[in-house]
């Protein structure tokens, strides 16, 4: 299996369940890992063989900013379920971080993992 990957896109969104994350537009970061077979990009060296990462992070940055979730399991089932519907995607792992939103930690999230079939 081959991975295609994205790391590290920062996107801002309402999330939360308390009334004062409601209120107010928070970074998320997402790490994506994809299966795509590259053997046809490979060879042909044409986009339209390939898993275009572009279209997948410009899709995701206009679902997430619009999205209003409460909570990140609910957003990190849309963000696979749109990933595999949409794309030529057979296998996502997704980690989303919501950032320093617990005193201490560096990060909370979710880290999941989807198929087709």
């Amino acid at each position: 299996m081959d991975i295609i990957f994205i790391q590290g896109l920062k996107i801002d969104t309402v999330i939360g369940i308390y009334d004062w994350e409601r209120k107010i537009r928070q970074d998320i970061v997402l790490d994506i890992e994809m299966s795509a077979n590259i053997k046809a990009a490979s060879k042909t060296d044409h986009i339209n063989q390939a898993l275009d990462y572009k279209a997948v992070s410009k899709r995701l940055i206009d679902f997430v900013q619009r999205s209003e979730f409460q909570l990140v399991e609910t957003l990190a089932e849309r963000i696979t379920q749109i990933v595999l519907k949409e794309f030529k995607v057979t296998w996502i792992k997704l980690t989303l971080n919501k950032g320093e939103v617990l005193t201490g930690a560096q990060g909370v999230g979710i880290v999941i993992e989807r198929s087709n079939g």
